[in-house]
């Protein structure tokens, strides 16, 4: 097939050159447009999905030149490269953009707008994993209790796994998060437990935990990477950024130990149980550093081989989400040599991980899908003219709570707030006798006044309203009438939440946070770069309809053709 696709080929270029008849290029061109898609006929026998948590799409062409050409650059070459696809919602967090990729469809749709939210019928805050009819597997007592309780929309896997039974659905993540979300409800899902380094998963989904993985984490392979040093992989002048906080490129000690200890403080409180000036540190450090990414490629690996993923007549599918990448942005910036190189030494690992899989499936046998949950904000500098800031969300809810306060009645009108959203103490509000639609609108209002924030709209107007358009079809998407806030705020270009130890966030509907990577390599797919604007909701359709199986309930993106050929309607 690939030779008659490349003789194709050849006569177009032939009759480009030799004739003016455009009739004869366009029927030779559909010769070729069939013949390419032909090869997708039949299901693949392993999808691999791998979601690089944070990656902006400009990270592509930045670093594109030093990106070696087994990793990101045979991606970019060899796929359907899509290099217009952005989400269409505000609320552009990890586990947002992990529901949309795994459902087809937005928040609005999915219903996952955040780690947590508010009961408004108890005031309690929910937890979109914990789970307490779950316990955790392979990890100390009360820990990793956690489960797809909260998912109310299906998933590619799940309809996978109904279609065929047999078929193997496998997520995972460092964070539990990150494995959950992209598991979904009939899925396997594996993550890394912080303290102990192992990986671990839950009752939800085993009954009891698969002796392969204990045996692999009996090699302590976790201890291993986090004693190793960070150093940079190339010479100065070869990186594109310029800011950088931890990596020395004079000949001196490596600073990475020291940074093992202080970015201890960054997520975890000292505990008390351990002497006056020590820690109990666990692994969470090596998550801030590139091998926390190397500890997930392995654990994939070893997830295929073990697993015989790819091996029998059923499609498997593999999902692998990588949220170091995440963990440095917000650490480090964008612009940083730390955020490049760690780039540059995950590019190595997945030209180690795509080499596997061209040994051991013929071209045609698998398929892989590129993509990100959301891209992130450039960095805030002080003595910068670019606009932006740091939005105090501390002051920010305790002013507006002082505002209802003058305005009504004291007391504390401020259930909580939660990716840019204010939950009011509903109970309080219908305790009083006020409206509640009333109080929406003042407080959206009042917030306007506040330095940072660039729009506002209430719970009552996306509920009843439809935004066609504009930044309130954005923030409409992510609403979900039971789990979001009573507010929700817009910040302006460049502002972010204002946090500790973090310079950069994702969150916002601007193109820096929703403008991603989304590439198909693999089953015959045709390679090119599509310019043309794509919602990363067309994944799941897209892979549905190459694996001939039914769409998720709740997904709504369109099929890419791209990848799939154009079929008669």
């Amino acid at each position: 097939m690939k030779l008659f696709y490349n003789f194709v080929r050849s006569i177009i270029c032939f009759a480009n050159m030799k004739s003016k008849n455009l009739f004869i290029t366009a029927f030779l061109l559909s010769i070729l447009h069939t013949a390419a898609f032909a090869q997708t006929a039949t299901p693949p026998k392993l999808i691999v999905q791998i979601v690089i948590s944070q990656m902006r799409y400009d990270y592509l062409e930045r670093f594109r030149d030093n990106f070696s050409e087994k990793g990101f650059r045979f991606l970019m070459d060899n796929g359907a490269n899509f290099t217009n696809a952005r989400y269409n919602y505000m609320g552009t967090n990890t586990v947002a953009g992990l529901a949309t990729l795994s459902t087809g469809t937005e928040p609005a749709g999915h219903g996952v707008i955040a780690p947590s939210w508010y009961n408004y019928t108890n005031s309690d805050s929910v937890n979109l994993i914990t789970d307490d009819q779950a316990r955790g597997l392979e990890c100390e007592a009360g820990q990793n209790g956690y489960s797809p309780i909260n998912l109310v929309a299906s998933t590619l896997g799940d309809r996978l796994h109904e279609s065929d039974s047999l078929a193997k659905v496998i997520s995972i993540a460092s964070n539990p998060y990150s494995a959950i979300v992209c598991g979904g409800s009939t899925g396997q899902a594996f993550w890394v437990d912080p303290k102990l380094g192992d990986w671990v998963s839950s009752s939800y989904y085993f009954s009891t935990f698969p002796d392969w993985v204990r045996q692999y984490n009996a090699t302590n392979y976790s201890d291993a990477l986090l004693e190793r040093d960070w150093t940079p992989e190339r010479a100065y002048a070869v990186y594109k950024n310029r800011d950088t906080t931890l990596l020395s490129f004079a000949e001196q000690p490596s600073k990475t130990k020291l940074f093992f200890r202080n970015i201890f403080s960054i997520f975890k409180k000292k505990d008390q149980t351990v002497q006056e000036n020590e820690t109990e540190e666990g692994f969470e450090p090596l998550f801030y550093t590139p091998y926390g990414n190397t500890l997930v490629t392995d654990f994939a690996k070893e997830t295929i081989i073990k697993e015989k993923l790819g091996e029998d007549d059923q499609t498997d599918l593999l999902t692998i989400c990588y949220d170091t990448p995440r963990l440095i942005c917000e650490y480090f910036g964008p612009r940083s040599v730390e955020l490049e190189d760690m780039y540059y030494k995950l590019d190595w690992e997945l030209g180690d991980l795509l080499g596997m899989l061209q040994a051991r499936y013929k071209p045609e046998e698998f398929i892989i899908v590129l993509s990100s949950d959301h891209g992130s904000s450039n960095v805030y500098k002080e003595n910068s003219r670019t606009p932006g800031g740091r939005f105090n969300t501390s002051q920010f809810k305790m002013i507006l709570n002082g505002f209802l306060s003058a305005q009504y009645e004291p007391a504390n009108w401020i259930l909580g707030y939660s990716e840019r959203q204010i939950y009011l103490n509903r109970e309080m509000i219908y305790k009083y006798g006020f409206d509640l639609e009333e109080v929406q609108s003042r407080a959206a209002t009042f917030a306007l006044q506040f330095r940072g924030v660039s729009g506002a709209l209430t719970a009552s107007d996306m509920q009843s309203g439809y935004f066609g358009k504009g930044y309130g079809e954005k923030m409409q998407n992510s609403f979900y009438p039971k789990r979001s806030g009573d507010i929700t705020i817009n910040l302006m270009p460049g502002w972010i939440e204002d946090r500790p130890n973090t310079v950069s966030l994702s969150g916002s509907l601007f193109t820096y946070d929703t403008h991603v990577p989304l590439i198909f390599v693999g089953g015959g797919i045709p390679s090119g770069k599509i310019e043309r604007n794509v919602n990363p909701t067309a994944v799941v359709p897209t892979l549905a309809r190459i694996l001939q199986i039914p769409l998720p309930d709740a997904a709504t993106g369109e099929v890419l053709d791209e990848v799939v050929g154009p079929t008669a309607q």
